[in-house]
């Protein structure tokens, strides 16, 4: 091969070796220049994302779930100061308030919060604080969480021979919930809760406001259920204490489930009493014809 083919093989290889640079270096530019349109859109996207957030966290917190933080001694031992509780919102659509149930319901209008909180000073801590109550980091002043003693028709008493709680003359053991070092209860009552209505106490009885509390009120002590926001069934934090918070034992009695039968069957019955007599009224206009 002459000098003159080797300069001219050399010369045709050249434009495609700077061919293959210039490629190079446009893909390097344009990978560059799709991230920094990444990083671009993120930051346009992120307050959607944020207002998106807010109104799942919004529809969640108004129709489903709920998580409250426990401010108060009032349901040791079960719950403690600090823990935090999902409340179930929508378990009262399926059935009725159960004997036994945690619940987390509303004083606004009645009873006075347990833990006094200062107003917001201005429209964003109020909006803060509307975020921290949504997730459970900051105490509703006007929200309580109670067990559920009695409910409608149910003549709640302290206290028989043995010094128990009685639930239409049914005695109930406590020992499961109870606060360790507390008696039922101290003072002695009787209660027939009103339709509409339930009868709930604290756990931790010797420090809890609870319908004891409130014996000279409207209502007699008792909770109207239209205020009940729904039912604490897991405490999720702190983590070394995650747990579903069961119904004790002590309430699904042979005696007491009975009750609640005869209760829900009640209003059947009185519609059938009153269908009986209209039914025959209507069957003597027929044969009458």
């Amino acid at each position: 091969m002459t000098s003159e083919d080797r300069e001219s093989g050399a010369a045709s290889r050249r434009p495609v070796e700077d061919e293959v640079d210039v490629v190079a270096e446009e893909t390097q530019k344009t990978a560059k220049g799709g991230r920094d349109k990444k990083k671009g859109s993120f930051w346009k996207e992120l307050p959607v994302l944020i207002v998106v957030a807010l109104v799942l966290a919004f529809v969640i917190k108004t129709f489903v779930i709920q998580a409250f933080y426990i401010p108060s001694e009032s349901m040791e031992n079960t719950l403690l100061t600090n823990d935090r509780v999902l409340v179930n919102k929508l378990v009262y659509h399926v059935r009725g308030i159960e004997r036994g149930d945690v619940v987390v319901f509303s004083g606004v209008d009645s009873w006075d919060g347990e833990v006094k909180l200062q107003e917001p000073s201005n429209p964003v801590a109020a909006f803060f604080r509307w975020v921290g109550t949504a997730f459970g980091v900051v105490p509703g002043e006007k929200d309580y969480i109670k067990r559920v003693i009695g409910v409608p028709g149910d003549t709640v008493r302290c206290c028989d021979a043995q010094g128990r709680i009685t639930v239409n003359g049914v005695p109930l053991d406590e020992r499961a919930y109870l606060h360790p070092n507390d008696e039922p209860a101290r003072d002695p009552f009787e209660v027939k809760v009103p339709p509409g209505r339930l009868w709930v106490m604290g756990d931790h009885r010797s420090v809890s406001l609870d319908s004891r509390s409130h014996l000279g009120d409207p209502g007699g002590g008792t909770i109207p259920v239209d205020k009940v926001i729904g039912r604490a069934f897991v405490i999720v934090w702190p983590f070394s204490r995650a747990e579903i918070i069961p119904i004790p034992d002590t309430f699904n009695q042979p005696a007491l489930r009975a009750a609640v039968a005869v209760g829900e069957a009640a209003p059947f019955a009185a519609g059938l009493a009153g269908a009986v007599p209209l039914l025959l009224w209507r069957r003597r206009q027929r044969s009458r014809r």
